[in-house]
């Protein structure tokens, strides 16, 4: 019987690259006779080989196809494509916005105006801003460079375009660091929430709602169904929402359009919604806290090691701490995997001793740090990690 790919009830079967090899070999020696040398240091032997790889590459081709069928299996353009049943698509790369508060002479026209953060990065403020004869105004402003552009709170305090009439430019709290592109993993469970959004619960229904708007790149809910005041604060029949990312109003009426009637929200931002009869509520939610957290790592050097390994190490620690959820219990034990580069041969280079970390410039120590339910854990692997040779 000739080897092939086949579907049945279990999905889709294909045979290896050496059954195939196999399998156009006994054609051959079905045509020119069962002694012809083809082994692989024949011409024959690697012409046979040649075939059998293309037909092995259709094979894979074809298993690939039937695959991208499925969220769960689909990759690339192909998640991106079928995703689109469920009503949403992947997110592209976005800017990093911040809250400033400008000041200057009353009635000054700011057309096209640029601020600055103490790095020298440009933050473009709205087409046309007018300060106001109070002499103050708040605008949002964007950074100039896509992705995560970072800011801590007052550090957007330059004029990068003088205008006459604006005197001073500052950001009260941090910025909202923008997103690359969505990654399959991230767009992957974005639609497993989305199938949410229609049934399930209706707090799972209002989780995914929020987490499909644009600019959303991190959520976090919960939920208080007791009479009792729940122990991270939340009132009674309530429910709290920590958005980083995405629209205010957007955040709001996506609460309030999904949330059941007399349920309470909580948070720090509040948002007056007008529902279909004209009338007015206050939604609230809240937005993240950074929590900076600070690692060292005692190694121990072995043969191979290059003082170049020291920033792998560090870089992978610190993109295991800033992928993990809003309200998140940093597990010491968690960033030895990153930590010891599983998976590449520069991880049996070096013998991990110890790892410490601390929270806001706080003390190191090898113990577990919990986060608030509204904090968002970041590491800086410039800045955050240390790396300490023994």
């Amino acid at each position: 019987m000739a080897v092939s790919a086949w579907i049945d009830l279990d999905g889709i079967h294909l045979p290896s690259y050496a059954e195939v090899l196999e399998d156009l070999r006994g054609v051959y020696r079905g045509i020119y006779g069962q002694d012809i040398y083809i082994e692989d240091d024949s011409q024959d032997g690697q012409l046979i080989a040649a075939f059998a790889l293309r037909l092995y590459d259709c094979y894979t081709l074809a298993a690939s196809v039937y695959h991208s069928y499925s969220p769960a299996s689909a990759q690339g353009a192909g998640l991106s494509s079928v995703v689109k049943t469920n009503g949403i698509r992947r997110r592209v790369a976005s800017y990093s916005t911040a809250d400033l508060v400008i000041g200057g002479q009353a009635g000054a026209e700011l057309r096209n105006a640029k601020a600055k953060d103490t790095a020298g990065r440009k933050w473009l403020l709205p087409a046309n801003v007018v300060i106001p004869p109070a002499g103050e105004i708040t605008v949002t402003a964007t950074a100039e460079d896509i992705g995560d552009i970072r800011a801590s709170a007052g550090e957007i305090n330059g004029i990068a375009t003088p205008i006459r009439g604006w005197q001073t430019v500052t950001n009260p709290a941090a910025a909202v660091p923008g997103a690359p592109v969505e990654s399959d993993a991230q767009l992957r469970r974005r639609q497993t929430l989305s199938t949410a959004i229609p049934a399930v619960t209706v707090f799972d229904s209002t989780v995914g709602a929020v987490a499909d708007l644009a600019g959303v790149t991190r959520y976090r809910g919960y939920e208080n169904d007791t009479h009792l005041t729940s122990a991270i604060g939340l009132p009674p029949h309530s429910i709290a929402l920590v958005v980083e990312g995405g629209d205010n109003q957007a955040i709001a009426e996506a609460i309030a359009r999904k949330k059941t009637p007399g349920t309470g929200t909580h948070g720090t931002t509040t948002v007056q919604v007008v529902d279909r009869y004209g009338l007015w509520t206050d939604i609230k939610f809240s937005r993240p806290t950074v929590a900076t957290i600070g690692v060292e790592i005692d190694i121990t050097p072995l043969s191979g090691y290059t003082s170049g390994f020291a920033d792998d190490i560090a870089a992978a620690v610190a993109a295991h701490i800033n992928a993990l959820e809003i309200g998140s219990t940093m597990l010491i034990t968690k960033l030895y995997v990153p930590a010891n580069l599983a998976g590449s041969a520069s991880g049996s280079t070096f013998d991990i001793s110890e790892i410490r970390i601390g929270k806001d410039g706080g003390t190191t120590a090898s113990a577990n740090i919990p986060l608030a339910f509204d904090e968002i854990p970041y590491c800086d692997p410039a800045a955050d990690v240390t790396i300490n040779l023994l």
